[in-house]
């Protein structure tokens, strides 16, 4: 049986994470490593044992190539990533607070995405695809972004691809009316909306979940509640999930984690009451550990952490 394939697009940054909690400005060191929404779920997807495709510019540099062979070396496919010698590779620092929440500092403008527009996309990007997942930060980083993305997710369409949308707002990015004006020209083609539920109330400015669903025709809306759990509304059911019981550490990444988990188990064929079970525990072991993407799990880890399979340590 053919592996399932996913394409995603986006920026990767190098993440440089703070040796304390607490305020930026009293951190005397940092720790490298790779992150980016895109790249968190691509990373995410074949650690669950299914392919991922990553589409992206970098800086030829010396940051650009960690990101590279950092992708790489997870097994992901780097075909149709452009390195550019003319802007360098994007970073950012994080801080982070004693319940693992945080904020994040970006030095990515200009940033290398200005130069994958949409003349420069290959067809052949969607070859073999089972799904294409688009991220609302990808569309904020570069104004032409939108547009390659509506290219894409057109080029999916004729293949008969399926699209998953997680808006991941980011208002340090641009502003909530550019978003909005953004994400509509999206939302038509959309089959999973994979959102958090303040992200929803934001976009949607007191509009229903059935509102928003029967207007677009997505099929799947997919709210997340961090530690209420998540809910899934179809066209004519609601399934609720609570949440796995942690500690949190640091919550950067549990969204694409979420994401990575349920995009698997839906093209995996499971009922939507299993998908969530696995999105929320991929969320929640993502938030037990420092980092972007440390913490996402392989499918013998994400089983074991849900009940699934026994941990034998000896």
């Amino acid at each position: 049986m053919k592996n399932k394939r996913i394409a995603t697009i986006g920026d990767a940054m190098v993440v440089f994470n703070p040796s304390k909690t607490g305020p930026l400005r009293f951190v005397p060191s940092f720790e490298r490593a790779v992150g980016g929404a895109e790249l968190n779920f691509a990373i995410g997807i074949t650690r669950l044992d299914m392919e991922a495709r990553w589409i992206s510019c970098i800086g030829d540099d010396e940051f650009g190539k960690v990101i590279y062979n950092f992708a790489r070396g997870e097994g992901i496919d780097v075909s149709h990533v452009m390195r550019t010698p003319h802007i360098p590779t994007s970073i950012y620092f994080k801080e982070i607070r004693e319940d693992g929440a945080g904020k994040s500092f970006y030095y990515r403008k200009p940033s290398p995405l200005l130069e994958l527009t949409a003349d420069r996309l290959d067809e052949s990007v969607l070859d073999d695809v089972d799904l294409l997942h688009i991220s609302g930060v990808y569309l904020a980083v570069c104004e032409h972004n939108v547009d390659v993305a509506l290219k894409l997710i057109q080029l999916a369409k004729t293949k008969n691809i399926p699209v998953s949308f997680d808006p991941n707002l980011r208002l340090k990015l641009w502003t909530i009316e550019d978003a909005r004006t953004a994400y509509e020209k999206l939302y038509p083609f959309v089959n999973l909306l994979l959102t958090g539920q303040d992200e929803f109330e934001l976009l949607f400015k007191g509009r229903t979940i059935q509102d928003v669903q029967q207007q677009y025709h997505i099929d799947e809306m997919i709210i997340k509640k961090g530690e209420q759990g998540a809910s899934v509304y179809t066209a004519t059911e609601q399934y609720d999930r609570e949440a796995f019981s942690i500690r949190a550490i640091d919550t950067v990444g549990a969204g694409d984690a979420f994401d990575s988990a349920y995009v698997y188990s839906y093209l995996n064929g499971d009922d939507i009451p299993e998908r969530l079970r696995l999105a929320n525990g991929a969320g929640a072991l993502v938030a037990t550990i420092k980092g972007d993407n440390e913490g996402l799990p392989s499918l013998q880890e994400l089983k074991q952490f849900i009940g699934d399979e026994k941990l034998i340590e000896r």
